[in-house]
């Protein structure tokens, strides 16, 4: 089973993916926004967990870690 956990709406927004008790991705908002504390739905944050999990499902390296 593969999971998608938000954490949003307190301090810290942040975003997971889980696949079989194995961390995916995850990243916190204020990486990509360099704004600290912000408690909002972490967009940027489940755009690359998400990125993330299609390139560990398709077995490649997305063109930004090469």
């Amino acid at each position: 089973m593969t999971i998608l956990g938000i954490s949003a709406f307190y301090h810290d927004s942040a975003a997971a993916i889980v696949k079989d008790g194995e961390i995916i991705a995850a990243a916190q908002e204020e990486r990509f926004t360099r704004k600290k504390t912000r408690p909002r739905i972490p967009a940027n944050a489940i755009r690359w967990c998400l990125n993330m999990r299609a390139a560990a499902w398709t077995g490649s390296t997305p063109s930004y870690l090469r």
